[in-house]
């Protein structure tokens, strides 16, 4: 049946097929493109990002739109970015631009133009009638680690064509129509920040704050000039010599702003049993204490076996069967049933 369908348009080659192929489904396809950062420097890409979506829409002969979100992005994605740094969090952009802005802002807009759903070009897919969320078939490309926080009733109203296709297929696709972003580089890194260096770009909006770098054992090793500039599990940027193993960061204070590091990669104190999470969003039904699942702690690691131990309103208690490494407050780990992403939270505290 013919539908009108909003297709969220990066200027990539995923988004690119996933309108070519509603297109040739003979759905009544709308290019949409947003602007959610203003940034007159050579690492926003968001100038010729448009021109490739100018280029495309001209070829598949759909209209488009340019919508400004700026500053809903800057209020609730990059605000809540830097809230957590300043916390010792490490939070993900990329979760919450999914869920405030690309499956809220961008969907109340296309529903608003009379859309009956908002497509985008996301390696996952949905089972229908249940509006679960599935892996995308890729391995190697599943994106459903991103969109564990979507809720059933938005999945009722959203489209992923190029979920069940390997990337290689979806290139080859949009090379054989002849689609300008055939050959295009896959963007990588926090969309606001691009290919720059992290402590460069949130240093003006956090300022420098130096406290002691320490061993477990309490001995100063050395300074560092803001808990926010590192992450669980690093090794650059310590500026820590000396004979032996490599250190690297396997705590943080903030009350007391140390930054505790340890040598050796597989360090006991990196890895984790048992990972609490919070701000829960579970998709469809609620998950099952004591049920064997698997779970990500990020975004390229391969699933874990894993069980609840304990779940509240808020809170969960996830065990996994082998300790996780670097398992890091701020992240999401999302929770799998086989191919069905279960939904998941904020790693809020770990026990080693």
């Amino acid at each position: 049946m013919k539908k009108k369908i909003v297709i969220a348009l990066s200027g990539g080659v995923d988004s690119s097929v996933a309108a070519l192929l509603l297109k040739e489904m003979g759905h009544d396809v709308i290019g949409m493109f947003m602007k959610n950062w203003e940034d007159p420097s050579e690492h926003c890409t968001a100038a010729k990002d448009f021109e490739d979506v100018v280029s495309v829409c001209s070829q598949l002969d759909i209209p488009y739109y340019t919508i400004n979100f700026t500053k809903e992005y800057r209020e609730q994605v990059f605000a809540q970015f830097l809230e957590g740094l300043k916390k010792g969090l490490t939070p993900n952009p990329d979760t919450l631009c999914n869920r405030e802005i690309k499956f809220k802002a961008l969907f109340e807009k296309a529903l608003s133009l009379g859309a009956d759903a908002l497509a985008t070009g996301h390696y996952a897919q949905i089972h229908e009638p249940s509006s679960n969320l599935l892996k995308g078939t890729d391995p190697n490309k599943d994106q459903s680690y991103f969109l564990y926080g979507l809720s059933s009733s938005i999945l009722e109203k959203v489209l992923f064509p190029v979920g069940h296709l390997p990337k290689d297929e979806v290139r080859t696709i949009a090379r054989n129509a002849g689609l300008s972003t055939a050959d295009k580089k896959d963007s990588t890194g926090i969309c606001f920040i691009g290919e720059r260096n992290f402590k460069e770009f949130v240093k003006p909006h956090l300022g420098s704050h130096p406290g002691d770098v320490k061993t477990l054992g309490g001995k100063k090793m050395g300074t560092h000039d803001g808990i926010a500039f590192y992450t669980l599990g690093q090794r650059k940027g310590l500026s820590i010599g000396g004979p032996g193993d490599a250190w690297f960061v396997v705590g943080k204070d903030v009350q007391s702003n140390v930054i505790y590091v340890a040598q050796g990669k597989n360090h006991p104190a990196l890895f984790s049993s048992c990972i609490q999470i919070n701000d829960l969003n579970w998709i469809g039904k609620t998950p099952s204490v004591g049920k064997k699942y698997t779970a990500k702690i990020r975004y390229r690691q391969p699933e874990q076996s894993c069980v609840i131990e304990k779940l509240t309103t808020n809170v969960a208690s996830i065990r996994f069967a082998i300790p996780q490494r670097a398992a890091t407050p701020g992240q999401a780990l999302v929770l799998y049933d086989g191919e069905i992403c279960l939904g998941g939270g904020i790693i809020c505290s770990c026990v080693h």
